[in-house]
């Protein structure tokens, strides 16, 4: 019996193709979709505007989590609600893998 168990745990589970981050697709999608807000020039630690949030180095989990809850309208704003809607999830962990592998100002000094 538990073995019929642990073989339908591991077939159900390979099921699932989990992909891997892509740094590359996440610097396109991000030059393509967020630098006109978050970077000024190619300088993703330079927002167009004091009030945006510098993106560069931010915690991978924090950017997938923040773009979740925008398209879920767990955080209202209308320009990132919407840019959010039409993010797959794979974009959204490309993205985050993408900033943060980023070399950011965003430390905290010690």
């Amino acid at each position: 019996m538990k073995t019929t168990f642990a073989i339908a745990a591991a077939l159900f589970a390979a099921s699932f193709s989990v992909q891997a981050a892509d740094i590359a697709a996440g610097q396109a999608k991000a030059e393509a979709q967020c630098a006109a807000c978050h970077a000024v020039e190619g300088n993703w630690n330079k927002t167009m505007d004091p009030s945006y949030p510098k993106l560069a180095g931010q915690h991978a989990d924090y950017i997938a989590n923040t773009l979740k809850q925008y398209q879920r309208g767990g955080r209202n704003n209308a320009i990132m609600g919407g840019m959010a809607a039409g993010l797959s999830q794979q974009d959204i962990k490309d993205l985050s893998a993408f900033f943060a592998s980023m070399k950011g100002d965003l430390y905290l000094k010690k």
